[in-house]
């Protein structure tokens, strides 16, 4: 899977990543690749600055802090990929992750649910369901011992 790694990172219209605020560390991997996993820096492990980017609109920077709360450090998100044995193949699994991730922290919250109650007939329903199940375990009941 060799691809090229695109320049900047689409994550949505209003979210476009520069390559210049993304940090990519290469260390070895210990997936696939045989002897080759012993010298080719194939594991990518990519950072972004979510508190501090630029990029980032000032509408969407709290709720993108407030959903990946539990996966900043400092405010900076970072994933790692070491799934292919190229490297390349690697940055671009990252990519496709991080833009995943923001993407879905970015999404609106949905509306919020109007409360209803049950009606009058479904709580008779339940109300006899609930009659007729005891009386079944009524009726597998030992009689008492006199």
């Amino acid at each position: 899977m060799l691809c090229a790694v695109p320049e900047e990172l689409v994550v949505s219209r209003t979210l476009v990543i520069p390559a210049t605020e993304l940090r990519e560390r290469f260390s070895r991997s210990s997936g696939p690749g045989g002897q080759g996993v012993n010298t080719a820096d194939s594991r990518v492990e990519l950072s972004f600055d979510v508190e501090h980017s630029p990029s980032v609109p000032d509408e969407l920077r709290p709720r993108l802090l407030a959903r990946l709360g539990s996966r900043l450090v400092d405010g900076v998100v970072t994933i790692a990929a070491s799934e292919y044995r190229a490297q390349l193949a690697n940055r671009a699994a990252a990519r496709e992750r991080l833009a995943t991730l923001l993407r879905q922290a970015a999404e609106p919250p949905p509306p919020a649910r109007r409360p209803t109650k049950p009606s009058r007939r479904a709580k008779e329903r339940r109300i006899t369901a609930k009659k007729q199940r005891g009386e079944t375990k009524r009726g597998r009941r030992t009689p008492p011992a006199e």
